[in-house]
């Protein structure tokens, strides 16, 4: 009994959590690789897109439960999840035109663009913050829990319960199939195959008659697809906040390089590394070890490395162990 009620512990403060994070930040990752990958260059606005994404789905949302609008027991947001992607892909697309279209007719250096990336990084950060204000904002609605921490305690009579939000399992479902999507595109599709191509070898595409201007403009469609995905689904989970979201730069980033830059696959394993290495070096273990351990054995203190305060520290110390040990990541940083 006391073994399944550690592992009740565990699946509620470990496994559930940090697979819902994990598929959050794998999502966000993509986003990294494929800009990376066919744009060649590392796009600190990332985050900032996340958060745009976001605040226009929350306008939305508002907007249709002001009309009576409701998915019922399922989160209002997700209807309007493909009309704020819509307007991010539009805004990033023109961004690109604006922006990045310059330095790319000049052929300028990578670091160039990443400097470019940074000032839309502090626009974008602006604009949000002047649209949505700096406080937290929970949009969430609908059935809030698939399995109620009471229900279980009746039905299994343990000492622990177990709780399983809708959000929850809505991201890990929407993960998968976004994911499944982008997949089937890059491998199945004509437009994902020149992308593709275009990653491999941009002088042999062009070569072959692939139009880079498509490329780049499909590109930024699907980043949008992905960025404003994993930032609402992030919110859903949590809340919406514009600091929050500028933080998950970091793990994204270190998501998308301990996975190998450059690699799909890549992105989505190091999602769920560095979403578990954070949940499990801040969890406090003392419960669980009370319920495995002899008396004897009881600790006396939290068994907990790192305060949940420093969680981000945990994905820094990740980025720069694979940077300075591995710095092609699990997958040694495949191309598209």
């Amino acid at each position: 009994m006391d073994f399944l009620n550690a592992l009740v512990m565990l699946t509620n403060f470990i496994i559930i959590p940090a697979t819902t994070y994990g598929a959050q930040l794998a999502l966000g990752a993509l986003g990294v690789t494929l800009i990376y990958s066919i744009l060649r260059f590392s796009n600190f606005a990332h985050g900032d897109t996340m958060a745009l994404g976001t605040v226009v789905t929350i306008g939305i949302t508002a907007l249709f439960q002001s009309w009576g609008i409701t998915l019922g027991p399922l989160p209002t947001a997700l209807l309007a999840l493909p009309f704020a992607i819509i307007v991010t892909s539009l805004v990033m697309i023109g961004t690109d035109q604006v922006v990045y279209k310059f330095y790319r007719a000049k052929k300028a250096a990578p670091i160039v663009f990443v400097m470019a990336s940074l000032g839309v990084m502090f626009m974008t950060n602006g604009v949000i913050r002047f649209l949505a204000g700096v406080k937290d904002i929970n949009f969430t609605d609908g059935e809030r829990f698939l399995i109620q921490a009471r229900a279980f305690k009746e039905w299994s009579g343990l000492d622990q319960p177990l709780a399983l939000r809708t959000t929850q399992a809505l991201t890990v479902v929407v993960a998968v199939i976004v994911v499944a999507w982008l997949f089937w595109f890059l491998n199945r599709t004509r437009t994902g195959k020149s992308m593709r191509a275009y990653s491999d070898n941009e002088d042999l595409a062009l070569l072959s008659g692939i139009n880079p201007n498509r490329v780049v403009m499909v590109t930024w469609l699907i980043v949008g697809i992905l960025t404003t995905t994993a930032g609402v689904l992030y919110g859903l989970d949590k809340s919406y906040s514009p600091f929050t979201y500028f933080q998950l730069l970091l793990p994204t980033f270190a998501a998308a390089i301990v996975g190998g830059l450059g690699s799909p696959l890549g992105a989505i394993a190091g999602g769920f590394v560095v979403a578990y290495s954070e949940v499990v070096v801040t969890y406090v273990w003392r419960a669980v070890a009370g319920y495995v351990l002899p008396d004897s054995l009881q600790p006396e203190g939290l068994l907990q490395l790192l305060s949940t305060d420093y969680k981000i520290a945990v994905s820094f110390t990740i980025l720069v162990i694979v940077l300075l040990f591995k710095p092609t990541g699990i997958f040694k940083g495949q191309s598209v």
